[in-house]
């Protein structure tokens, strides 16, 4: 059978795709549906198969594993029909290269294209400095970036450590490095990948007895971008690993891009001597955008939406959706979804608060929260006094409940380390280890988890509004 395309198969494909995202309440779903999503290179249809081609073996797998039936049942939801099927295949003809260079016994450049390895995670091509949306909050790191891309391995901008909270902009920058160099100079050998996939690449290299040649690829290249460096946390050996890679890149006056949700000193589990790297070269943070910029950000994302979506909708949604973008992004979506369904109807301000009430109920939830009540509810709950929390006792007994509420504040709150630490009388590092410690252990104990809905409960939310 041939392959058709055509506009209604991608149209039935892209509503498919928003209609999933605007289910998901959670900022970590979001995050990683829409990373595994920017691994599709494209989506053909044959028959009643649509044939989803993505960048690498893993990531046709574990999205066929992961999302196959649910993004089926969202092609029937977008009007497709009931025996429609999914397949996932491997775009050999797509799959991103890294170039690595001929070096010579001289030590001279390259010459020719000798060798390539393809990085885990393409660069996206709508991630570019045109598309950024500046403003207040993040002219500094957008500044920054344009300076990485001017003069890519000098000192002033040798590393660049952009940090932020969820969903503001860390990654889109990053990319746009990427991009922006890649079309002044193709020849250039570009990487981007999460710290937890290079750690990931790490391990299998020591499993397979590849270590040499895992070092070779990352010490070879013009630009290495790592996202989601607090990852680099797990382990002192892959930190030992990455201190070296980081090292011979920059006495080669090769450029590093690092994001991360907090600056390099608010990493308590990451060596002195990385944190010393890391500051190095220039931090800037990206803080929440104010109205004008959300605006600008939701105008500049409903671009081209079919039905275009009216101003009072974006209006509405600046003006009640605060925390950070990714939430604009989905508020976005679903009205768009919403205006495809029923293009006639005039989305008034009660149509919008209905439409919009699972979203706006999380964003209140977040305002509502002060650091004072969740101190107090948690020391209700395990039965100790508030100073006691706040106290510098290690008692099992009380560090639980400290490093819980330290935790439910960081991820239920758009309050930043530093106001965080000062209610707790703790330093930014502490607060951050106990977030972290909380992290691992509600993976593995359920009672704690437990603990944590009922707190969460009495709060007035739930673990779905978890933004951090």
């Amino acid at each position: 059978m041939n392959e058709t395309i055509d506009i209604n198969s991608k149209l039935l494909w892209e509503r498919a795709k928003s209609g999933y995202l605007s289910l998901l309440q959670s900022d970590d779903e979001k995050s990683q549906v829409e990373r595994y999503f920017s691994m599709i290179t494209s989506v053909t249809r044959k028959g009643n198969v649509f044939v989803i081609m993505t960048s690498n073996a893993y990531a046709a797998d574990f999205l066929k594993i992961q999302y196959a039936s649910k993004l089926k049942s969202c092609l029937n939801m977008a009007g497709g029909a009931t025996d429609l099927d999914i397949e996932f295949k491997l775009d050999e003809t797509a799959r991103p290269a890294i170039v690595m260079p001929d070096i010579q016994k001289s030590g001279t450049a390259r010459t020719e294209r000798i060798s390539t390895f393809s990085s885990t995670m393409p660069l996206n091509e709508e991630y570019t400095f045109d598309e950024f949306v500046r403003g207040p909050s993040n002219s500094w790191a957008l500044a920054a970036a344009q300076g990485v891309v001017a003069n890519p391995g000098k000192s002033g901008y040798n590393p660049l450590f952009i940090h932020g909270g969820t969903g503001l902009g860390k990654t889109h920058l990053m990319q746009a490095i990427g991009n922006e160099l890649r079309r002044k100079n193709p020849q250039l050998a570009i990487c981007y990948l999460t710290a937890e996939t290079f750690l990931n690449e790490y391990v299998n290299a020591l499993k397979n007895t590849q270590a040499e040649s895992f070092r070779n690829r990352y010490r070879n290249i013009d630009l290495l971008m790592v996202d989601d460096v607090q990852f680099l946390q797990k382990g002192k050996q892959f930190q030992e690993e990455f201190f070296n890679t980081f090292n011979a890149l920059q006495q080669a006056h090769k450029q590093i891009v690092m994001t991360s949700d907090v600056a390099p000193k608010n990493l308590p589990l990451i060596e002195e001597r990385l944190i010393s790297r890391f500051e190095g070269g220039m931090v800037q943070e990206i803080e929440s955008p104010n109205y004008e910029t959300r605006l600008a950000i939701l105008k500049k994302k409903s671009e081209g939406m079919t039905p275009p979506i009216p101003d009072n909708a974006l209006e509405y949604i600046a003006d009640n959706i605060k925390s950070h973008v990714r939430a604009m992004e989905g508020a976005l979506r679903k009205v768009s979804i919403f205006r495809t369904m029923d293009p006639a109807t005039h989305l008034s301000k009660e149509i919008l608060s209905r439409l919009l009430s699972d979203f706006i109920e999380k964003e209140n939830n977040f305002k509502k929260l002060t650091i004072d009540e969740i101190q107090s509810t948690v020391a209700k709950k395990y039965s100790v006094d508030i100073s006691q929390i706040l106290s510098m006792e290690r008692t099992q007994s009380l560090v639980t409940p400290r490093q819980l509420a330290m935790y439910i504040a960081r991820k239920f709150t758009p309050k930043g380390l530093p106001e965080i630490a000062e209610q707790f009388k703790k330093t930014h590092s502490t607060v951050l280890h106990g977030v972290k410690t909380i992290e691992k252990r509600l993976d593995v104990e359920e009672d704690l988890k437990a603990s944590l809905e009922e707190i969460l409960s009495e709060l007035g939310c739930k673990l779905s509004d978890k933004i951090y």
